[in-house]
């Protein structure tokens, strides 16, 4: 049987880390295991010259970018590339990860036969210019898409766009990675380690950038109405950030920046911890798939209220963890006690996460659903 044959656009690939890099693999791999698909991946290259090769049994290209505007990679040879693409590869279904307003220039000028999938990662939030400058661009992506996927069905409640096209949206969570799910004796032997460093202290950890819509401030601002010889705040991972939160927990001396953290670690911490700290503040934090990873390992996560994002459907308040008016430290912080001392609750929302996480976020879970969407709505 001829494989059916896909195009991915993102903006970028792995090894190049990242959220949307993550699924648009994930979903490659998905494909691909099934039999029934053959993928090719086109993105930006972090680098000037233009490479083809195979990464992972994925055949990828990955466009030379001369400079980066507003987050956006811009590639003189894209053009090029892409029609190279259409003509040698013909796909006939194309899968575009958005948002990538540089991309859907080129996609919205082909008109061949392929049928279109619009992934929607994330409204454009911050570029408040660039989102009105490309609202017609999103108008016609939509209306021209056979399939819009969101990640969350609060995300696809809520976006500026997708609720006028219900009769064609449908919802792929995300899943947790194999790096998460392979827990090693070594990472177990760390685990130990690490609470013995901490001695009798509860652990609150987080991971991820140091960004400001990752609410790290209000964490820190939360560990004054903690109990520091109770409670441990670890903080993993790095970004713009950093130094400027660094000085800003100076007075507190339960808080340690561990940097960041390589996957083994991670899951050393995971299993170490005793609560999952998440305090995103916006939409750009649109699904939280850190959270997701935290349930697998039954720690209940503490998150503020964001209106419109996934956050709050990933974890959900009173079954896998607790959530906080957004920006309110104290109550942010009054559910980290109750988690820390509380210990029926804590047990009561450390099997609701592992639950919901092999309910919703598992790697089967996620190859299922993108096989059934594929073929209920494209074939």
């Amino acid at each position: 049987m001829e494989k059916i044959r896909v195009l991915q656009i993102s903006k970028r690939y792995p090894p190049y880390i990242g959220g949307i890099e993550t699924v648009v693999h994930d979903v490659s791999q998905a494909l691909e295991r099934s039999g029934k698909y053959q993928v090719v991946v086109l993105a930006f290259n972090d680098k000037k010259e233009t490479v083809h090769e195979r990464y992972e049994g994925i055949e990828v290209y990955r466009v030379g970018v001369s400079r980066v505007i507003a987050s956006q990679p811009i590639a003189p040879q894209y053009g090029k590339v892409f029609k190279k693409i259409i003509q040698e590869f013909d796909p006939q279904i194309i899968h575009f990860h958005y948002p990538d307003p540089y991309a859907a220039h080129f996609l919205l000028k082909y008109k061949g036969h392929a049928k279109l999938i619009l992934h929607w990662h994330a409204d454009i939030i911050k570029q408040k210019f660039l989102k009105l400058f490309f609202l017609h661009q999103n108008t016609v992506l939509c209306k021209r898409a056979n399939l819009i996927l969101a990640t969350s069905p609060a995300y696809l409640k809520d976006t500026d766009y997708l609720p006028k096209y219900k009769e064609k949206t449908a919802v792929l969570p995300l899943c947790v990675g194999e790096e998460r799910t392979n827990v090693t004796v070594e990472e177990q032997k760390k685990a130990v380690e690490i609470r013995n460093q901490y001695a009798n202290k509860k652990i609150c950890f987080f991971y991820g950038r140091h960004v400001p819509y990752k609410g790290l401030t209000y964490l820190i601002q939360a560990d004054q109405y903690l109990n520091p010889d109770k409670i441990q705040l670890v903080i993993a991972g790095s970004g713009p950030l950093t130094e400027e939160l660094k000085t800003q927990a100076k007075p507190y001396k339960n808080i340690d920046f561990v940097g960041r953290l390589s996957d083994e670690d991670i899951n050393a911490y995971l299993m170490a911890s005793d609560v999952f700290v998440f305090p995103s503040i916006t939409r750009n934090e649109a699904f939280g798939i850190s959270s997701a990873e935290a349930m697998y390992f039954g720690k209940p996560a503490c998150t503020f209220t964001i209106r419109g994002s996934g956050v709050n459907w990933v974890s959900i308040d009173g079954e896998t963890g607790l959530e906080a008016p957004n920006k309110d430290v104290k109550a942010y912080a009054s559910n980290i006690n109750k988690l820390c001392e509380d210990n029926a609750l804590y047990a009561k929302l450390s099997k609701g996460a592992k639950d919901r996480c092999q309910k919703y976020f598992t790697r089967e879970i996620f190859d299922q659903k993108v096989l059934e969407n594929y073929e209920k709505n494209l074939h």
